[in-house]
């Protein structure tokens, strides 16, 4: 399991996870799943994108920089 942050990446036009200062997961598709920190706990859910990126009943306008934790 590692732990990172949302960021998006223009040049991949994908949301990417961001673990280090250099180290990234290397852009996310749709379907992927992973878990985000809701503030009070851990919330399963998986990436989409419609006319913009979306997590799956996750409520939230702007995913950049959300704490994530992915399986892999």
């Amino acid at each position: 399991m590692k732990q990172g942050a949302l960021i998006y990446d223009p040049c991949l036009d994908r949301m990417d996870i961001r673990f280090g200062l250099n180290t990234y997961l290397g852009g996310l598709h749709c379907g992927e799943c992973f878990d985000v920190w809701t503030g009070s706990h851990w919330e399963a859910t998986r990436i989409e994108k419609g006319e913009d990126w979306y997590l799956v009943g996750i409520s939230i306008r702007n995913l950049v920089g959300l704490r994530v934790r992915i399986y892999n």
